[in-house]
């Protein structure tokens, strides 16, 4: 599996980096270090009191800054030269017990620092604070619940297309798997049918969601779940069995997909159609060109409704392809273009991500498509 690259925009994690809204361990850290240096800098704050108290005892004429200054010297140990007469064994036993005392500080405090950016406890605690910065930032994204190669070649192929996506993985080496093998992609870490997980990932802002863990059962509770959290996310659903598609449909899967029945139609077109086959593969492995049959839905109220397809412009982006339309009367392949385009239509077109992006702003169109099937 080739690891995709981040597309321009999105952020970066480190290979070990996961979310874990359940754990928190992360926070306990951040806590520990934050109460470990406020002791080590209240010690040293202490122990300069100390300083400035003892010098002005020993020299009155000395002052505050004076007293200041010498407490810094001694513990810092640079040798500028003694600002406070140091002339009596009570001096010199104070001055001794001060640098013993306030070297220890200085050392505990340093050594903190280094053990936790040694470590590695530092970056993870602040890499897991920005996931949690990134993962509240993300909008209309999608969010991929599973594990294995279904889980790898979805998330894959949503990073590659450039769109927002989410992983949300059981366990933690399944999200080290998964950040080896697509680089760039944030993870959520926790089971997928609980609702705190879910809520991290994003799912009242997300657009989609895939659930593809191994068990079908499962798959129903992560639709089941992810329709009572967000009723306008779009759900597809893998299955195995495809006896249980009625069930995961009624509980709100909007899709269903079975890898055996796909394999299956596979093996069929490579036997009977291979040059079609092959050509759709190497469309998909260009990277290049990065070509795909994407799709705009034309909403109620898109300045794109009423007008004919030849008035849409589609000749000032040559990347893109119209292959067919979709409305209320059903599919038109290849449609006259004196065909006006009502609303609850899709258009379905080849191109590039960037050239459907373009095509969706130029036509105010959506996506994915959510519009009334056919009569």
């Amino acid at each position: 599996m080739r690891a995709c690259a981040p597309s321009p925009g999105r952020a970066t994690f480190a290979a070990v980096d996961y979310y874990e809204p359940n754990a928190r361990e992360w926070e306990a850290d951040l806590q520990e270090l934050r109460r470990r240096l406020t002791k080590a800098f209240a010690f040293l704050v202490l122990v300069n009191v100390v300083g400035i108290v003892g010098f002005s005892v020993i020299d009155p004429d000395a002052g505050v800054i004076r007293a200041f200054y010498m407490t810094a010297i001694t513990l810092t140990t640079v040798g500028y030269g003694e600002v406070v007469a140091i002339d009596t064994d009570a001096a010199r036993l104070f001055t001794s017990v001060l640098i013993l005392v306030g070297m220890g500080g200085v050392l505990y405090f340093v050594s903190t620092v280094t053990a936790f950016i040694i470590e590695g406890q530092l970056g993870h605690v602040f890499g897991r604070k920005r996931m949690e910065r990134e993962l509240a930032k993300l909008e209309r994204h999608m969010i991929v619940c599973g594990s294995g190669p279904t889980a790898i070649y979805a998330v894959t192929e949503l990073a590659t297309v450039e769109r927002p996506v989410v992983l949300v993985a059981a366990s933690a080496s399944e999200a080290h798997e998964f950040n080896e093998e697509v680089a760039g992609v944030p993870v959520v870490l926790g089971d997928p049918t609980d609702d705190h997980v879910l809520e991290a990932a994003g799912i009242g802002r997300a657009e989609g969601l895939i659930a593809c863990s191994e068990s079908d059962n499962q798959n129903v509770v992560i639709t089941l779940t992810a329709r009572q959290m967000n009723p306008s996310i779009r759900i597809v659903a893998k299955l195995q069995d495809v006896a249980q598609e009625a069930k995961v449909r009624k509980v709100g899967a909007d899709a269903v997909v079975s890898p055996p029945h796909i394999g299956g139609l596979r093996l069929a077109s490579e036997l009977i159609r291979p040059t079609v086959v092959t050509f759709l593969d190497e469309m998909l492995r260009d990277r290049d060109q990065n070509l795909r049959v994407e799709e705009i839905a034309i909403r109620e109220g898109a300045p794109t409704v009423g007008r004919r397809i030849r008035d849409l412009g589609l000749e000032e982006l040559p990347g893109i392809l119209l292959l067919a339309i979709r409305d209320g009367d059903g599919w038109k392949y290849n449609p006259d273009r004196d065909r006006s385009v009502q609303a609850n239509t899709s258009l379905i077109f080849l191109g590039s991500p960037r050239d459907a992006q373009a095509l969706r702003d130029r036509l105010g169109g959506g996506r994915p498509t959510d519009l009334p099937a056919p009569v």
